[in-house]
């Protein structure tokens, strides 16, 4: 996988080390986190062999992390079970430096001001 060069000169190596294939396809599904992707879709985006995605997919998939449907894998919605991984908080650390975090206010600001129908039919 490629980094940037600000990244290259700003982080550890052991940094750079610990990040291993399930916590950067982890760290890059976090980021996508409204999308599904297919493995080589993956594989492209993060510069790593696909084979080596779909094991790490496989393992995420086992311990709940990710969600699989046809051909799609997308992360998991269920927030307690990311928060325990602790390579989820390594890959959005390094995420967030490289990216920037993400901006609450400006969530809110494009949030729509009534419940989706969704949610208005389950009450």
């Amino acid at each position: 996988m490629s980094i940037d060069r600000d990244t290259f000169e700003n982080t550890s190596e052991e940094e750079l080390e610990d990040l291993s294939v399930p916590d950067q396809v982890l760290g890059f599904l976090s980021a996508n986190g409204d999308r599904a992707f297919k493995a080589r879709e993956i594989a492209s985006q993060i510069g790593i062999d696909e084979g080596a995605v779909s094991t790490a997919l496989s393992r995420l998939k086992d311990r709940g992390l990710v969600e699989h449907k046809a051909t799609y894998w997308a992360i998991t919605d269920d927030t307690d079970r990311l928060h325990g991984y602790s390579g989820y908080e390594r890959a959005t650390a390094l995420f967030n430096d490289r990216l920037g975090t993400e901006d609450t206010e400006a969530w809110r600001e494009h949030a729509p001001s009534e419940a989706h129908p969704s949610v208005e039919n389950e009450q």
